[in-house]
């Protein structure tokens, strides 16, 4: 059965991925400060509390936008698209969302295997058990290799898949970044796509 299309994305979609864009940001931050070894180690243990914190709410919010990406319909693809395009941009979203399950989960791993035995705290409130996984120098290296790896890679992407959605709102001038905004061009009826360009740069009066 085919799945059902809409023109945009809903509010759930669009506050999921502003939402996870945000928190993602602020782990590659935490992440780097984290690491300088000459801040204050009291700060450092509480950065590394926060930077586990955050990526546990990624991995649920992650959890429940691939779900909801199951489930919801589908936005028709913007109009102007050639085959490669929608192709590559099926492959980036999908390689993200897998990211932003792998990058918290082997990070959550990283914790379980360390022989340090350190319990994550999340935001100093409540204890987050480890996962069931022998702890050894060998597992938290090879974890900490696959966690660095996919963070790299998922930060890599993230930046191409913004670099992308600014080209097309002001190279292509098409509706990509506006419908992830809540903002669709007004539609023509008889090619699904947005109307013709006005000559002020938005591409026809936006409707909210």
């Amino acid at each position: 059965m085919e799945r059902r299309r809409q023109a945009g994305y809903g509010i759930p979609a669009i506050c999921l991925h502003w939402l996870i864009a945000g928190l993602v940001l602020a782990l590659i931050g935490i992440g780097f400060a984290m690491r300088r070894t000459e801040i204050d180690p009291v700060l450092q243990f509480s950065l590394y509390q926060w930077h586990k914190s955050v990526g546990l709410c990624v991995l649920v919010l992650a959890a429940l936008r691939e779900t909801l990406w199951l489930f919801a319909p589908h936005p028709q693809p913007v109009a102007g698209l050639g085959p490669i395009e929608r192709q590559a941009s099926w492959t980036t979203h999908v390689l993200l969302a897998l990211l932003c399950l792998l990058v918290p989960l082997s990070g959550w791993a990283v914790v379980s295997t360390s022989t340090l035995g350190m319990p994550t705290l999340l935001f100093d409130v409540l204890i987050v058990p480890a996962l069931p996984l022998p702890r050894s120098a060998a597992g938290e290296a090879f974890w900490s290799l696959v966690h660095a790896a996919a963070a790299y890679l998922l930060a890599a992407l993230a930046a191409l898949h913004a670099a992308a959605a600014l080209y097309h709102h002001y190279i292509r001038r098409d509706a990509v970044l506006l419908r992830m905004l809540g903002r669709m061009p007004a539609t023509d009826p008889r090619t699904g796509g947005h109307g013709g360009g006005t000559g002020d740069g938005t591409g026809g009066r936006m409707r909210r």
